[in-house]
């Protein structure tokens, strides 16, 4: 039998009773926000890392329980998103973007200056547990390259320099303020329950958008740019006036 198959199974494969009947009804919540019991298995994924701070054999069934589901069902989506840690990591992860635009601005000598400093590889975490270090294909915030990010907040504008006193700060307990978002960080447990949907009230903490993320805007209202009302915008073919092919 496959060890992938929903069996019952015992010790470190299961959560303790007392685990499950506390993460039960968060689950429950969780899968009454959908019309498909399944969908809620990335979301179920998110609280079950709330839980360890990785997505565990043990977190995997539980989901697969919870969402009656097999277990290779579970694991070929926990394997596939790269948000879900498939093994102990920091109370940081600290995410340095690589894509093209940051790493021609400097993501590149970020990522290295950090492996230098950390002395980890890719996906590594510092002796003391507090950072997990990883590239990143895309933060999705271009306009801000190079960025960091931190349990998913936003660092903008990063030099080797200030991202080694980031990570030093980390690790040393200091309150370490994003540059968007939050005013402070959470941990990476606190921030997957949020992902799980549990909101923590601190969605409207601090600068949402701002600087080169805002010009367009400010261009348009400078020179009274509005969108154009639709029914103003030319009309295109219909099907059967022949304009889909």
């Amino acid at each position: 039998m496959s060890e992938h198959q929903n069996t019952p199974g015992t010790g470190a494969d299961r959560f303790p009773d007392e685990v499950v009947a506390r993460l039960e009804p968060d689950a429950k919540e969780i899968i009454s926000r959908y019309p498909r019991a399944r969908s809620a298995l990335l979301p179920l994924l998110h609280l079950v890392q709330a839980e360890e701070g990785h997505v565990s054999t043990a977190g995997m069934a539980f989901c697969a329980d919870q969402l009656d589901l097999t277990a290779a069902e579970v694991n070929a989506v926990a394997t596939f998103y790269t948000m879900y840690r498939r093994g102990p990591g920091g109370d940081y992860q600290v995410g340095v973007c690589t894509n093209t635009l940051c790493a021609v601005m400097g993501g590149d000598e970020i990522y290295s200056s950090l492996k230098e400093h950390l002395e980890l590889e890719n996906g590594g975490t510092t002796e003391d547990g507090k950072v997990t270090l990883e590239h990143v294909e895309c933060n999705a915030a271009c306009d801000f390259a190079p960025v960091v990010m931190v349990n998913w907040e936003f660092f903008d504008h990063q030099t080797p320099e200030t991202a080694r006193n980031l990570v030093d700060g980390l690790r040393l307990g200091k309150d370490v303020a994003p540059t968007r978002g939050a005013e402070s960080l959470c941990t990476w447990k606190q921030a997957s329950r949020v992902l799980a949907g549990f909101d923590d009230g601190r969605g409207g903490e601090g600068v949402q958008a701002s600087g080169p993320s805002l010009a367009g805007l400010k261009l348009a209202r400078e020179r009274g740019w509005e969108a154009p009302d639709p029914d103003d915008l030319p009309s295109r073919p219909s099907d059967e006036e022949g304009g889909a092919q």
